[in-house]
Formats: C-alpha cells, sequence, structure tokens
C-alpha cells in the first residue's frame, strides 16, 4: 500500500508535516513498515477542502487534521490491509 500525503503550499499551511509526524508513529506502532510506503506529494488538487489531503494507493482522502487521523488512519489503512 502506498500512503501520499500531500505537501503542497496549501497543505502545508493546514499542518501536512504535523500528519506525516503522526502517519510515521502509527505506521510504526502498528508494525506496518513493510506493507505501507509513506512518502510525500505535492498538490492532490483539492486545496479548497479544510485539512490535508492524503492519497491511499488511487484514493484520494480529505480534510486529515490532527483530531481525525486517528480514525481515518483506522478507516483507509488499517481497516484495508486486514
Amino acid at each position: 500500500m502506498t500512503v501520499l500525503v500531500c505537501v503542497g503550499s496549501s497543505c502545508h499551511l493546514k499542518g501536512s508535516h504535523d500528519i506525516i509526524d503522526l502517519m510515521k508513529k502509527a505506521i510504526a506502532d502498528h508494525h506496518l513498515e513493510e506493507k505501507v510506503a509513506l512518502k510525500a506529494t505535492f498538490c492532490l488538487g483539492k486545496c479548497a477542502v479544510s485539512g490535508v489531503c492524503i492519497k491511499v494507493d488511487d484514493e484520494i482522502i480529505t480534510g486529515v487534521t490532527k483530531n481525525n487521523f486517528e480514525e481515518v488512519f483506522k478507516a483507509n489503512i488499517l481497516d484495508k490491509l486486514n
């Protein structure tokens, strides 16, 4: 599974580096280093939406924040790997 976190200007201002840090920790905590490739990317084209945009394989997820990160991680990464 490939997870791309947008680090374009808009997402950067919305906290993309915090999301990257949370993602790194969650991947390590769940021992998914061999199953999840975490990468940064530039604009995913959803700048008008609040929160950070991520792309999990071919699906773009918008509105990711520190407050909803755990829910987004579980629904879009953990549940899809199990």
